[in-house]
């Protein structure tokens, strides 16, 4: 018996449909296309087919050839897209979007059923069918939702693709199904977080986490029914192993310790085994919120570039770190510092080019007023304490000012008249090398002075750049040159003068924004939603799919 949908199976469609013949079904489908103005809805029955500008292209350049109505009548292919729709929520999708409701109509029509009837049924299922395969090998390579308008702060390019050109080389080689699954992210990130997706709902359909009450901090040594509460939910996540015989499971053990610390590491959390308010707020996050804040992210690779680069550098701003990877294989891992949460680092793509050593900070206006101007108002010494340089005009027309002879407190933050200029040395803000990747942002990796900061879990500290931990080992690796070894590198940063030196293969650098991921050894990471936009994915993914329109 074939697949069943809504009540009505496949082999029911194949058993109805009479056997036609094979040259009227490309002129129907013709006589429909040329009927329909390219600016009304296309319709199969009563409902919209997705994707009407790219069906028509595609029947156009096919000559009107079908391909899911086999010369018999039959529609046996459609077997192989419904396999790939009933696996759509295992990849954060909703099978419901594609098409559900419209196979489920046109089945249902088959109950009375004559030739011209089945005539028409084959090009509805036709064209649905070629509509629902584009739709979804859409959603697949592109994302789901358009990251403009829901996400305004992503700005990486997405992937994209000719989708009427992909489904003609599947139907040529036969393999409708196998097309579709390589449009999804191949990357062992995305790959992971299927498996995530899938073992957090299976702890949703099992009930849910365990709440841990509001009540005292709890360390280990302490005992009592919170503390069993807190083993039992931290089982619940595979963070602590069941306990053997003899445990108790009333008492704040060592294995319990090392479980909290299990947790707290993989949500970013300081690792100290002591289960206060932010522990317990991520312990009592529920597995719905979960599952959902996993769609989101596995969204958001969907968004990504299919190819990431050979050798790139990927900062995750909500996880707070950096990674360079190369030929697929992470050789380099660090934590980061991001931008505050009204200064916040933007995700987008670009291309490092060169680094500089000891260099001066130019300060951005916008810093210049909010932060340095109030300062100078109050202490003119800050300027010599801080190494800054004062100026007014560029290149020819540059002008050194005397900042003592300046009366700041006259000087008006509307119309700023100067630059600001940070010399190289152990105050500036930039630290001893900044990693320069040209775009609109004027956002950059850099050292910093501020080393403390590295110990914090939460690190938004920056004003929008991304300050990394041990930029001379990166510079060492993206440089990646004998003549520029670490003992080279510290040399040139000692004599102290500004010095550009350009990398000899350029590299990718990805932001990106993800709060969930699975590393290396398979650990599900789970992040706070530092700028609070997981929230509009949630609500976008949950709402109806506009329908494709375009061509690709």
């Amino acid at each position: 018996m074939g697949r069943r949908i809504a009540g009505w199976s496949l082999m029911a469609l194949l058993v109805l449909l009479p056997s036609l013949a094979a040259a009227d079904l490309p002129e129907a489908l013709r006589d429909r296309l040329e009927s329909i103005p390219p600016d009304q809805p296309l319709m199969a029955g009563d409902h919209h087919v997705p994707g009407p500008a790219a069906v028509r292209r595609l029947y156009e350049e096919r000559l009107y050839q079908p391909i899911w109505v086999d010369a018999e009548g039959d529609v046996a292919r459609a077997d192989e897209l419904l396999d790939v729709l009933a696996a759509a929520d295992s990849h954060g999708l909703d099978r419901d979007d594609y098409g559900n409701g419209e196979l489920e109509a046109l089945l249902a029509a088959l109950s009375e059923i004559d030739d011209a009837l089945a005539m028409q049924l084959q090009v509805d299922l036709e064209l649905l069918l070629s509509g629902v395969w584009m739709q979804y090998g859409s959603h697949a390579l592109m994302g789901r939702l358009n990251p403009e308008t829901t996400d305004p702060e992503w700005g990486i390019d997405r992937r994209g693709g000719d989708l009427p050109a992909l489904l003609q080389a599947a139907d040529e080689e036969d393999r409708l199904a196998a097309a579709l699954h390589e449009l999804l992210p191949a990357d062992a990130g995305y790959q992971g977080l299927v498996q995530a997706l899938a073992a957090y709902r299976e702890i949703r359909q099992a009930g849910g986490f365990t709440t841990l009450p509001e009540g005292p901090t709890l360390r280990p040594g302490d005992e009592g029914e919170r503390v069993a509460l807190l083993r039992e939910r931290l089982q619940q996540s595979g963070d602590l192993e069941a306990a053997g015989d003899g445990t108790l499971a009333d008492r704040f053990d060592e294995a319990l310790a090392a479980g909290v610390r299990a947790f707290q590491r993989r949500h970013g959390l300081d690792e100290d085994a002591v289960v206060g308010a932010a522990t317990r707020t991520a312990l009592n996050v529920t597995a719905t919120e979960r599952v959902h804040q996993i769609a989101v992210n596995l969204e958001r690779w969907r968004w990504m570039p299919r190819d990431l680069g050979e050798r790139h550098v990927l900062v995750n701003i909500a996880g707070y770190d950096m990674r360079v990877v190369d030929q697929g294989e992470q050789v380099m891992h660090q934590r980061v510092i991001v931008g505050r949460d009204y200064r916040q680092t933007p995700v987008f793509t670009g291309r490092m080019t060169y680094l500089v050593l000891n260099p001066y900070w130019e300060v951005p206006n916008s810093i210049a007023v909010r932060d340095i101007l109030p300062q100078l108002r109050q202490d003119s010494a800050y300027l010599d304490r801080l190494g800054f340089q004062v100026l007014r005009g560029w290149g020819a027309q540059q002008e050194l000012i005397d900042g003592h002879a300046i009366d700041w407190a006259t000087v008006p933050a509307r119309g700023f008249p100067y630059r600001l200029r940070q010399s190289p040395g152990p105050q500036n803000a930039l630290g001893r090398i900044k990693f320069m990747f040209p775009n609109r942002h004027a956002v950059y990796l850099h050292d910093t002075p501020s080393r403390d900061l590295f110990r914090r879990a939460d690190r938004a500290f920056s004003s929008g750049c991304i300050r990394v931990e041990q930029p001379e080992a990166l510079a060492e690796l993206l440089l990646d040159d004998p003549r520029w070894d670490r003992r080279a590198i510290d040399a040139a940063i000692a004599r102290g003068d500004e010095r550009t030196v350009v990398l000899a293969r350029p590299v990718p650098v990805h932001l990106q924004y993800m709060t969930a991921w699975v590393d290396a050894e398979g650990l599900v990471h789970l992040r706070r939603d530092l700028y609070n936009r997981d929230a509009r994915v949630v609500d976008a993914l949950q709402t109806p799919p506009e329908l494709l329109s375009g061509g690709s």
